[in-house]
């Protein structure tokens, strides 16, 4: 094999063309990276956020602080008002303004009805510009629109509390599915009558919680049905406690709220009363004392409170294991004696049946009994005494 010795100026040069070429490919790359980002619109604007804003204004077109549409009305009145909705994103952004009905879901919370489900109550009496029941528009990042409004009651509107509200949507279509932005702002219609303000305590359950072993120890979970039977919308301060014998308390009072309930809807609420013992009969109870939220108080009206209570059993089991085992006791002693007694009885009733049987024995065999051989003694004695009438030797 044949050695190749290089000149002593090359290898410089071609540790400096090693750069070079390194410099040229770390650009090249560059170049194609920032390209890549450049023409890629979801990595070019992936700091791009959606945002919404909508709340009440005022005649001038500004917030007034209220945070939500509450009104008094008659049947076949019309109010008017504003609307404020901003885009408080960063793109352009597709609006879709409607009113819409409310309703409580499951969880007894408030809701409003999807953005393509039809209202039948108070979100067909609100009109947009031109009598639309709902307007579509773009807005430029940060633009705001002041949108008026009527609502239109109707003549043969029902009397007491139409919930409602009004709501900024916006769609961002996606992949799979489209995503709805939605804000929604409440609105409470009242409408003048015969109003009722009801709520109920429709059912009440409980169950005593705590260690079998230590009856001083433990709580009552009561669980309650609350349905609101008038016709406006109600929230309410909730009071529990637990009773014993003789109406004596065997808890503190415990301290609950339950949420604005729209009229005709329920709500079931659970709420754990500690610190009571399994005194055996225990008497769990609720009251509601009922009152009106909202912005307008003139609107707030006195509602009667409602209680309800109901019937538990929890018994203090290791008073009751230790009270049992003593009755146990105390039903074997007797139980004891008397076997006993019966036992002895029935040994004498079988020894003065053996002696009978064995007197008839002996004298169905001839042998005089033992009671016969005495009565001849004694016949025996009397013969040999001297005969009355008779002299002596």
């Amino acid at each position: 094999m044949t050695a190749v010795i290089l000149p002593a100026s090359s290898a410089p040069r071609r540790a400096s063309r090693g750069i070079h070429r390194a410099l040229v490919v770390a650009l090249l790359g560059c170049a194609a990276l920032l390209g890549m980002i450049v023409g890629d619109p979801a990595a070019a604007h992936a700091e791009d956020t959606i945002g919404i804003s909508g709340q009440p204004a005022g005649a001038d077109g500004k917030p007034d602080g209220r945070t939500r549409f509450s009104y008094s009305a008659d049947p076949g009145q019309q109010i008017a008002d504003q609307y404020l909705v901003q885009n408080a994103g960063t793109v352009v952004q597709s609006f879709t303004v409607l009113a819409t009905d409310a309703f409580n879901d499951d969880a007894g919370e408030f809701g409003l009805l999807e953005t393509a489900a039809e209202p039948v109550d108070v979100g067909t009496w609100v009109h947009f510009e031109g009598g639309a029941n709902r307007l579509q528009f773009d807005l430029q990042p940060g633009e705001s629109r002041v949108i008026p409004f009527t609502v239109d009651v109707p003549a043969q509107a029902g009397p007491g509390d139409h919930p409602g509200g009004i709501v900024a949507s916006v769609v961002t279509p996606g992949q799979q599915v489209n995503l709805d932005r939605r804000l929604g702002t409440r609105l409470y219609l009242r409408v003048s009558g015969d109003i009722q303000a009801a709520l109920t305590i429709s059912s009440v359950d409980s169950q005593y919680v705590g260690d079998w072993w230590n009856p001083f120890d433990g709580a009552v979970r009561v669980l309650y049905t609350v349905q609101n039977t008038g016709n406006i919308a109600l929230a309410s301060n909730v009071t529990l406690g637990v009773r014993t014998w003789f109406s004596a308390p065997a808890s503190g009072k415990q301290g609950d709220g339950a949420p604005e309930l729209l009229p005709g809807f329920t709500r079931t609420f659970e709420t754990e009363v500690p610190g009571v013992a399994s005194w055996g009969y225990l008497n769990p109870w609720v009251t509601l004392n009922p009152f009106v939220q909202g912005d307008d108080e003139t609107k707030r009206i006195a509602v009667a409170q409602t209680s309800r209570d109901t019937v538990l059993i929890a018994p203090p089991w290791p008073v009751v294991v230790v009270a049992g085992l003593v009755l146990l006791y105390v039903l074997f002693g007797k139980w004891r004696r008397r076997a006993e007694a019966k036992r002895a009885a029935a040994w004498m009733a079988y020894t003065e049946q053996e002696t009978r049987r064995k007197i008839e024995a002996e004298r169905a065999q001839g042998e005089p009994a033992q009671g016969e051989h005495d009565d001849d003694r004694d016949k025996d004695a009397v013969g040999t005494g001297p005969t009355p009438g008779g002299s002596g030797a």
